[in-house]
């Protein structure tokens, strides 16, 4: 599991900040400022902005009951694999503009979490 959780954790550093900069290369100098004023961003860059906000709603959930199933020796792998690869395809397909897939793959990922809960009781 705790290799698991070392692939969601760089899946959270690409996509919070990696991608976004390199997305938003062509506004280097207001990364490398004090961003005091907004900048004009792509269409692309604002549905990776969203995507990283919504991990950022369903990680910690995700890091607790990952975490709690080392603790309580519960092997989740399957379910933390699954939410995993759900995540990936959510950013992707919220990337590329495919709505009906993204919304798809936020529901199996919150089902994956769950699952996972249910786990543990």
């Amino acid at each position: 599991m705790s290799d698991i959780i070392l692939y969601v954790l760089a899946l959270t550093l690409f996509q919070i900040w990696l991608l976004p900069m390199a997305v938003n290369l062509k506004n280097s100098a207001y990364l490398l400022s004090n961003r005091d004023e907004e900048v004009e961003t792509s269409v692309t860059f604002q549905r990776i902005k969203r995507a990283a906000a919504n991990l950022q709603e369903t990680l910690p959930i995700f890091l607790t009951l990952a975490l709690l199933s080392m603790i309580m020796d519960v092997d989740m792998t399957q379910a933390a694999t699954a939410w995993l690869a759900l995540r990936v395809i959510h950013l992707a397909c919220y990337s590329l503009g495919f709505a009906m897939l993204r919304s798809l793959s936020w529901v199996g990922s919150v089902i994956a979490l769950i699952y996972m809960a249910l786990q543990l009781v």
